[in-house]
């Protein structure tokens, strides 16, 4: 299968079929943890419209100058969140999954690392691919051909500050 290209109109309408979804199971869940990078956007746009608190993992799985090439997954070492407590009903969020391994591994850490009971953890990404080891509880696209997804942010990992100054009009205060 040819590379998926994914527009910004294109990535927040699954964004939202995702949230329709997972209201649709009629799932209560008190807590989102997003997967950065990744998860980032779909997590902060499922707690604005849920109203429920967000918590950011760091992980990283993808390196070479393409950032195409898996390699060891890293954690970061906490939780990021400003709520006191994290939630016992969590919905763990990120952008795909590829592999399954870092949904399946970010799992086992929240369970070792947290200090507070979990009662139960639901997986939610936007597309969900066939090579997969995981299979995510709520998911918008299943992918059977495995293609690489190139989605709207990824054009600034090829650029440079100096190269953005550059193409950008210049502000003056």
């Amino acid at each position: 299968m040819p590379d998926l290209y994914v527009s910004w109109s294109d990535y927040h309408q699954q964004i939202e079929q995702l949230a329709i979804q997972i209201y649709q199971s009629s799932w209560e869940f008190n807590q989102i943890i997003c997967l950065a990078r990744g998860g980032l956007r779909v997590g902060d746009i499922l707690s604005r419209i849920y109203q429920q608190p967000l918590a950011i993992l760091a992980t990283s799985s993808y390196s070479g100058t393409s950032k195409q090439e898996r390699s060891n997954l890293i954690f970061s070492r906490h939780l990021t969140m400003t709520a006191e407590k994290l939630g016992s009903r969590i919905l763990l969020v990120d952008d795909l999954v590829d592999s399954g391994i870092t949904l399946e591994q970010t799992i086992l850490w929240l369970k070792e690392n947290s200090d507070f009971p979990i009662e139960e953890i639901r997986t939610a990404v936007l597309w969900y691919k066939a090579c997969s080891v995981l299979k995510p509880d709520y998911y918008v696209d299943y992918l059977t051909d495995n293609p690489w997804i190139h989605q709207p942010f990824e054009h600034y990992e090829q650029m440079n500050i100096a190269e953005l100054a550059a193409k950008v009009v210049p502000f003056h205060f």
